[in-house]
């Protein structure tokens, strides 16, 4: 069995970090809003108003933002046999980025978070940058 290219490995630990922060989201809302509310249609329309659920849910939404543009390069990276060189380099740093961003927003380190995602940004970058050259 031939080893996974560095970006489709880091695709599926993205997957765990999607997995991870989506929890990280939805539990502080279920223990403020209550599991009855959240099983339901939440026709009412009701919003959590504790600090951390706050910033898990805007941290998780932050995610989705870039989310479909790093699976889009880490795949088309594969499919076009570029991996390696700055894409496998950016995958993992964008990894690392968006973990080191769950901790970052929080706690409220504004200026690492902001840091933090810039790092993410630039990661993408390198990964287009790869895949186009």
């Amino acid at each position: 069995m031939q080893p996974l290219p560095t970006e489709i490995t880091v695709l599926g630990w993205s997957v765990v970090l999607l997995i991870a922060q989506m929890f990280l989201a939805s539990v502080p809302v279920t223990k403020e809003l209550g599991g009855l509310y959240q099983a339901g249609p939440r026709d009412e329309g009701k919003a959590a108003r504790g600090r951390f659920a706050g910033r898990a849910g805007r941290a998780f939404r932050n995610l989705l933002e870039t989310y479909p543009v790093f699976v889009a390069l880490a795949l088309a990276l594969a499919v076009t046999g570029r991996t390696g060189g700055w894409g496998a380099l950016g995958a993992e740093i964008w990894l690392v980025a968006r973990i080191l961003y769950v901790p970052a927003y929080l706690i409220h380190f504004p200026f690492a978070r902001t840091f933090v995602w810039f790092v993410s940004l630039l990661a993408l970058i390198a990964m287009l940058v790869r895949l186009l050259s």
